[in-house]
Parts: structure tokens; sequence; C-alpha cells
């Protein structure tokens, strides 16, 4: 369930950043908007569904974190909007 997380993840990740390429232009505040909701979903969606105590709980929650830390290191944090290079 872990890779199902990380897939998940993987997916909202790379269709959200598509949507905050696109409307970069018009609004200069969507990279810190994106970042926040990315960390949000990912880290406190995960420790939720880590409370579940449910096996496929624990595993979509750890995937779903492991995914976003997996981005920001592979990215640098550019997909995750952790890079201030984003914001200049």
């Amino acid at each position: 369930m872990a890779f199902l997380g990380l897939v998940l993840y993987s997916v909202v990740n790379v269709v959200s950043f598509l949507a905050v390429v696109n409307v970069l232009t018009n609004h200069p505040a969507m990279p810190a908007t994106y970042a926040v909701i990315l960390a949000v979903g990912a880290l406190g969606g995960g420790a939720l569904l880590l409370l579940l105590r449910r096996p496929w709980a624990k595993g979509l929650g750890l995937g779903l974190m492991i995914g976003w830390a997996l981005w920001s290191i592979f990215s640098a944090g550019i997909c995750t909007g952790l890079n201030p290079s984003i914001y200049a």
C-alpha cells in the first residue's frame, strides 16, 4: 500500500504542478499556496491515515509522506514548492 500512496501522491503532484505552471503568470502567490496545499495534503493526510491504525491506511499514509519527501529531494524542491528560487 505504501507504493500505492507514493503513486497517488506523484499523480496529484504532477497534475497540480502543471496547473500551477499554467496560471503562474497571472497569480504570483500561487507557488506558496501550492506548497502549503501539497505539504498539508501529504503530511497531514498521511498522519491522519496513520492514526486510523488499519493496515491499508498505514501503508497509504506512509506512501503519501514518502512521496512528498522523494519529490522534494529529487526535484530539489521545485515540484513541491520548497525551492526559494521559484518565489523570486
